[in-house]
């Protein structure tokens, strides 16, 4: 015989069935529309704050600078470490991290990428924050002044300290800086300290301005719709790689141990990136060559950069034969383009260790490619440290009057 549902059950039935509305309906906006996912990061895998400063903290950090700059410091500070995603030069993903600087203020603010000059000691990394280091002083300073600062360590410091550092590679330096501009855009929306405006601006000195050259002309090449890039700001860097290359190859040096291991360091840079495999002893001569082949960039080479180096291979350079080497150089020549943002060329005519002629080249060729926007600017009689301070205040100079 069959049974009946007894009423009780068909009213649990209807509690069931109408509570389960409700929830549905919870869920909807109040256009009864699903409520969109979160979406997900492409590029940032970590955050983690590191410290906060007060102005007075960000002041001591200045050191000898605070008497130049303390007119502009006018916010305290938060700092983060961000790891993210990018690709190493061999196409590898690796995490890469950098430190982003939250000014504390109330309204909207701009964001500066700070691409950081050599560093030989991976302490010094700005995710790393540590005293006396670029990123701890360059960026509190201007980060107190109202900026976001995006500061990437680039590949082979901080997350990525394991890999060796593509040193003056412009591919990498700028994919590395690109992809933290990206990562530090997901991140901010992601927190409430601080909005950004959009407007992004880029600066660098030294191994900084290749890498900043090397960022503004990938993201105008090829990222001009992600980022809103208002100016840029390149100090004393090696944008000519070719004129670089032959004039420490053919001509006398000041045969300063320090500037030869970065020479070297570039040598040896493009011989592993670029696949050469060439040995040490085809380069130097045999007073250097097992030395290198042992240490590196780390071999002492006092004395004029081209006397190390194997008559052999400067005749191949100088004729063309080696176009392995020749290609690799000229693919790292980065100021082959006509910029479309605003940009000034910071330089000491005297500097010894990366010359002048690098901007001076820069500026040509841009000006020979119809660049209206782009401002030579010759520090009379600076070396390249002497010139560090003149860089600094006239970027903020011209950041400030470029909105």
């Amino acid at each position: 015989m069959q049974k009946t549902i007894p009423t009780l059950s068909l009213r649990a039935l209807c509690f069931l069935l109408l509570w389960s509305l409700l929830i549905l309906n919870s869920c909807n906006d109040d256009n009864n529309n699903p409520a969109p996912p979160k979406e997900e990061n492409v590029y940032l895998k970590e955050s983690r704050p590191i410290t906060s400063l007060s102005k007075a903290q960000v002041l001591e950090k200045a050191g000898n600078l605070a008497t130049f700059v303390s007119a502009y410091v006018k916010n305290d500070i938060k700092v983060y470490k961000i790891t993210y995603k990018t690709k190493n030069t061999d196409g590898a993903e690796i995490n890469a991290s950098g430190a982003l600087i939250l000014p504390v203020v109330t309204g909207p603010a701009s964001m500066i990428s700070v691409q950081h000059g050599t560093i030989t000691d991976p302490g010094q990394a700005p995710s790393l924050f540590t005293d006396g280091s670029e990123g701890s002083s360059f960026g509190s300073l201007f980060g107190s002044m109202g900026y976001i600062i995006a500061y990437p360590d680039y590949i082979g410091y901080g997350a990525s300290d394991n890999l060796p550092h593509p040193y003056e590679h412009r591919a990498s330096l700028a994919s590395a800086s690109l992809d933290m501009l990206r990562a530090a855009k997901e991140f901010l929306k992601e927190q409430t300290d601080v909005k950004w405006d959009e407007k992004l601006y880029v600066a660098g000195y030294s191994e900084g301005g290749f890498a900043t050259m090397s960022l503004q002309r990938k993201i105008e090449e090829e990222a001009s719709s992600e980022f809103n890039l208002r100016a840029s700001s390149c100090g004393a860097g090696a944008y000519d790689k070719t004129a670089f290359m032959k004039h420490v190859i053919n001509d006398k040096t000041d045969g300063i141990a320090g500037y030869n291991s970065l020479y070297l360091w570039v040598l040896l840079t493009y011989d592993r990136i670029y696949k050469l495999d060439k040995p040490a002893s085809y380069y130097f001569t045999e007073k250097y060559a097992s030395k290198v082949a042992a240490a590196g960039r780390n071999v002492s080479i006092p004395e004029s950069f081209h006397l190390a180096l194997n008559d052999s291979f400067k005749k191949a350079l100088n004729d063309g034969t080696d176009k392995g080497f020749i290609d690799a150089i000229a693919d790292n020549d980065v100021y082959k383009f006509k910029p479309k943002t605003p940009t000034q060329l910071y330089h000491g005519t005297k500097d010894p260790l990366v010359f002048y002629f690098n901007s001076e080249n820069a500026y040509n060729a841009m000006q020979k490619l119809g660049a209206t926007n782009v401002e030579l600017i010759p520090v009379n009689g600076g070396t390249h440290s002497s010139s560090i301070l003149v860089f600094l205040t006239g970027t903020q100079a011209f950041f400030a009057k470029t909105p």
